[in-house]
């Protein structure tokens, strides 16, 4: 399994570092849990998301799911300790800074956009691959990208899974800035940062988060039973089994 990797690179800053370089820092259960657990103990004025080596992250590490258990252990993996890393990211209370100094996609891009900035290699891709393995995405993390880079820009990047470049990605607003080197420029950001005042910090963070109003406690429910019935569907198992074969999926559209 993965892990999150903590130091304190200078005063004040927190660096998180997903750890799983056989593969390409996937988001496993070792990565997500030991991501809350970290941010639990995080005591910080500013905090730095980043990946080991020159990948942010591959995404969730579907490549192990069972054939036989594929609908459970995908809602397993998919849902519960994911949605549980970025609850317990976007309740930070100070400024999170993502370093991409390399690939992010699918989950690992929306933890990303959960962060508040993002700084980005420039020889980075990002993209959102549910529409090629039959997934329906979570409307959570659809707002997400919605908030970061509007309506149009979240269906251009959902309907067509097409993986951006790093320039694109700035043009679009999802990363700040492109820069060589990443990780020294989120630290010295996040430095800058732990400077200001505290309390301003924490409190414009409380107030941008409250000004995404909550759904309508029906329309989230019949959300989330789309996503269940997605995968138990032929496609999603499909879309798997392509994805570990290495081959183009054969849809049913069921």
């Amino acid at each position: 399994m993965g892990s999150i990797l903590v130091d304190a690179p200078a005063d004040g800053v927190a660096r998180l570092t997903i750890s799983n370089p056989a593969k390409r820092n996937a988001l496993d259960r070792g990565v997500l849990d030991g991501l809350v657990t970290a941010l639990a103990a995080i005591d910080a004025r500013a905090v730095i998301l980043t990946g080991e080596g020159d990948v942010f992250s591959a995404g969730y590490d579907i490549g192990d799911l069972s054939p036989g258990a594929l609908a459970e252990e995908a809602a397993e993996l998919l849902t519960h300790p994911f949605e549980a890393a970025v609850a317990a990211l976007d309740a930070v209370p100070v400024p999170v800074i993502a370093a991409l100094g390399g690939h992010a996609f699918g989950g690992a891009l929306e933890l990303a956009v959960t962060c508040d900035l993002r700084v980005c290699a420039p020889g980075a891709r990002l993209g959102m691959p549910p529409a090629r393995l039959g997934v329906v995405y979570s409307h959570t993390g659809l707002r997400r990208f919605v908030d970061a880079i509007g309506s149009a820009r979240t269906r251009e990047l959902f309907l067509t899974a097409r993986p951006i470049s790093a320039s694109e990605a700035h043009s679009w607003g999802l990363v700040n800035e492109v820069i060589d080197e990443p990780g020294s420029r989120a630290l010295a950001l996040a430095a800058e940062i732990a400077a200001l005042s505290p309390l301003s910090l924490r409190g414009n963070k409380r107030v941008l988060r409250a000004l995404v109003p909550p759904l309508d406690p029906a329309l989230e429910a019949e959300l989330h039973a789309l996503r269940d019935a997605a995968f138990r569907s032929e496609d999603f198992a499909e879309g798997v089994r392509a994805f570990t074969e290495k081959r183009q999926p054969k849809w049913r559209g069921t």
